[in-house]
């Protein structure tokens, strides 16, 4: 069975303050795009063993186009099966993921691929996961993975786990995303960060016309973000140039992208 882990963009993201727990609290708004990775599981001819009495599941993961190179210990993908494996059997399977969405981007692809598995192991196996179940594993693998279950655009608040439900689209809009080859890590996307408290909040924003978005809605992280790679502040100039209506770089990552008017 195959699914598809789309992406998200941010709509601003503005840093509020730090939180005791040594997160911050944050506001943005996460808007799925198409750009999309290509999930799918089969069942494996391998067979389950039993381990001191202990039923123990079988897997393989291979992984085309963008290679995740971390650990398989950090593999969201893998914690995923791991965490429905708590409390479901199922029978051993094969993973495959071919990546498009470029890894510290910004655009949540690790954490669309982790809560697309899970959905997809529900679905697949019949498993009859309420989604507010699948939204409480979905926070235990990253404050943005439950933002995947619904798969809507919402209003994310406190760690940016919080969502409230939105009226908005930009379906009249053509969205392009420029990734260069910069991995920008989180931990220095906020470094020199100053958390600070908005006057407007940016369900109000969005209802500005869209072209005087540039005015009023940022991404805290591109003050420090740009001075370090002043080639990602080049594309936002870039996508302005070639007539974006607005442009921005998307979370803490290097992706930027542009909403044009549909040709």
């Amino acid at each position: 069975m195959i699914i598809f882990s789309n992406a998200k963009i941010n709509i601003g993201l503005n840093i509020i303050e730090k939180r005791a727990d040594g997160f911050h609290n944050l506001e943005s708004i996460f808007y799925p795009i198409e750009l999309s990775d290509v999930l799918e599981i089969i069942p494996s001819n391998e067979n389950n063993y039993l381990s001191e009495n202990k039923y123990v599941p079988e897997y393989v993961f291979t992984n085309t186009g963008i290679i995740i190179d971390s650990p398989e210990k950090d593999n969201l993908i893998i914690k995923a099966l791991k965490l429905i494996l708590e409390d479901y059997k199922i029978p051993n399977i094969k993973i495959h993921i071919h990546k498009n969405i470029s890894l510290g981007a910004g655009l949540g692809g690790g954490s669309s691929n982790a809560t697309y598995m899970l959905r997809l192991l529900n679905s697949y196996f019949k498993l009859n996961i309420s989604d507010e179940k699948l939204t409480n594993y979905a926070r235990q693998l990253g404050s943005d993975c439950a933002f995947f279950i619904k798969n809507k655009p919402v209003y994310a608040t406190q760690k940016g786990d919080v969502f409230t439900n939105i009226n908005f689209s930009l379906e009249r809009y053509k969205i392009v995303v420029v990734r260069p080859k910069i991995h920008v890590s989180t931990i220095d996307a906020y470094k020199g960060i100053v958390p600070k408290k908005r006057e407007k909040h940016l369900p109000d924003l969005i209802k500005l016309p869209i072209t005087e978005w540039k005015n009023y809605i940022f991404n805290d992280f591109e003050e420090t973000i740009f001075v370090k790679y002043p080639e990602i502040r080049k594309i936002k100039n870039d996508l302005y140039k070639k007539g974006a209506l607005y442009a921005s770089m998307s979370g803490s990552g290097g992706a930027v992208y542009g909403i044009f008017n549909k040709i």
